[in-house]
């Protein structure tokens, strides 16, 4: 996309703090981190959300993530790592262009706590919720 500020990014037109690129994905530094280490992996091609991406590619993206959180792990100890990745405006997605963060949480970094916001639903509803997204397993 032309205008995607992280499609500029990953084709070089835009320079960022890159940890690391292959011809799939990028990832850098977020320029706005919540700390330090707070890094963006993302798909060189566009897609508005994991939900638009082939789930290969979204599998490919998690092992980037998984080696890239390590990494942050050993070199800077943090007390715990949020790895977290928003679909839609609505959910807290700013760039429409599909992306997971890497949030290292050092003994100084605020973090929004959902606790008090999470709802309590009886048992008749959570049955329902169980019979509409059941997915019958199938071999991946």
């Amino acid at each position: 996309m032309d205008d995607c500020i992280f499609c500029k990014i990953a084709r070089g037109e835009i320079p960022s703090y890159k940890i690391y690129d292959d011809d799939r994905v990028i990832a850098f530094l977020d320029i706005n981190p919540l700390s330090k280490g707070h890094t963006l992996v993302l798909p060189k091609q566009h897609f508005v959300n994991i939900l638009d991406m082939p789930e290969d590619l979204y599998l490919y993206m998690s092992k980037i993530v998984k080696r890239i959180a390590d990494n942050i792990n050993e070199k800077y100890k943090p007390e715990g790592i949020i790895i977290n990745q928003n679909n839609g405006k609505r959910a807290g997605q700013e760039v429409l262009h599909a992306h997971i963060h890497i949030k290292p949480i050092y003994k100084d970094t605020e973090i929004l706590c959902e606790a008090p916001l999470r709802k309590s639903f009886s048992k008749e509803e959570m049955e329902k919720y169980v019979k509409e997204l059941y997915l019958i397993s199938k071999e991946l």
